[in-house]
């Protein structure tokens, strides 16, 4: 046991820890994203270790029993992101120790109850049982946070934190919804800015979730939907890009948007890019041009300072949405593990009108029924976001 401890620890370690002789060599021979190459599955469903950057991401909205037979309209959100890397290391390196793969874990629960963001965060290198990504299919761990595909094409989410614990099933009720051209998905007007992208809307969450940090707190099932990201890359993001807004939403007459803007310095749209699943279950790849994010209402952080546009407004080609999120402070500071500090946070849909008017920083709800519930991204609001 002390053995494995030990192991633990030395795993966790930053590279920064290291001496840089020990680590750093030449730069490893990244592949290119290139257009033309049809992700294929289930292979692409696991991991691309030759790439640069890597993420499987679940976002959700929850319901528990007991706020779902007294009709209540009390919801929480949950974030699980596992991240891969290959840093720069020589691959000539014979040493066991040599961190040729780093895993990172963030996971978070948005429970307005709380008032802010729960979130905990992991590091570790790959290999000794204590970290890995497998190479045919959805299997990621660091220690006992897991996320699988099973055999059934369902998902596993395991994750326990000294604050909220969840296990939970994602089943899909939808096919894979490529994103760009074939999974070729630009990020930038360069043709190598660009990732290998697929999403899983409208995944069936059911499982256990338990709050508090009490080791007796009462376990409640839950029931909701999520929405899942995997995308890997070796482009690091354009020289004038800062960071990026981005949005999943599961509509409520079953279809699904992803829409992403990349921001430059200044703040104004560098590159945009979408996609669209009608709920007849036709898919759309939308233009750069027909995506626009425009910030309604600004929240400052209490905690860095950094200010947010969590309200938004959203046009992605004949679509046009407003965005209310479930709670302002979901902001997520993962300089223990990734380096970024962002803002993840659940977020509802309603319509908003084709004219594109509306007031700048209000805190009204729309009128109106829900379209849809999703996630909101929003990156290199603090510093510039270095994947």
């Amino acid at each position: 046991m002390r053995r494995r401890t030990f192991l633990h620890r030395f795993l966790s370690w930053p590279l920064a820890a290291l001496p840089p002789c020990a680590v750093w060599a030449r730069m490893p021979d990244y592949p290119a994203v290139t257009s033309g190459q049809p992700l294929v599955f289930p292979r692409d469903y696991g991991a691309h270790s030759r790439y640069r950057t890597e993420w499987w991401y679940v976002t959700g909205w929850l319901q528990t029993d007991a706020d779902a037979a007294a009709d209540a309209d009390a919801s929480l959100g949950f974030e699980a992101t596992f991240f891969r890397s290959r840093p720069a290391l020589d691959d000539a390196n014979p040493s066991r120790f040599a961190p040729d793969q780093l895993l990172f874990a963030n996971v978070a629960l948005s429970d307005p109850h709380a008032g802010r963001l729960q979130h905990d965060q992991r590091i570790a290198r790959r290999g000794f049982g204590l970290a890995d990504a497998s190479e045919t299919d959805t299997a990621v761990h660091i220690d006992d946070w897991s996320l699988v595909r099973n055999a059934d094409g369902g998902y596993r989410l395991d994750v326990a934190t000294p604050g909220f614990a969840f296990a939970f099933t994602l089943a899909p009720t939808q096919p894979v919804l490529v994103n760009g051209a074939g999974g070729y998905s630009r990020k930038g007007p360069l043709p190598d800015e660009a990732s290998y992208y697929y999403s899983v809307p409208w995944l069936h969450v059911d499982g256990v979730l338990k709050r508090g940090d009490d080791p007796a707190s009462h376990a409640q099932h839950v029931r909701g939907q999520a929405w899942l990201d995997h995308e890997w890359s070796s482009a690091p993001l354009a020289d004038e890009a800062v960071g990026w807004d981005w949005i999943g939403i599961n509509f409520d007459d079953g279809g699904a948007l992803m829409a992403l803007q990349i921001r430059d310095r200044a703040g104004r749209k560098f590159w945009a890019g979408g996609t669209l699943r009608a709920a007849d279950g036709s898919t759309h790849t939308l233009s750069p041009e027909s995506i626009r994010f425009t910030p309604l209402r600004q929240w400052r952080s209490p905690h860095t300072g950094a200010q947010y546009p969590v309200a938004m407004r959203v046009d992605a080609r004949d679509i046009h949405l407003t965005l209310v999120p479930l709670m302002d402070d979901q902001e997520f500071d993962s300089r223990a593990s990734t380096g970024a500090v962002y803002w993840e946070g659940a977020v509802t849909a309603f319509a908003a009108d084709a004219a594109g008017t509306g007031t700048a920083n209000t805190a009204a709800k729309p009128a109106g029924k829900p379209l849809g519930r999703g996630y909101l991204e929003l990156t290199g609001y603090v510093q510039r976001l270095r994947l």
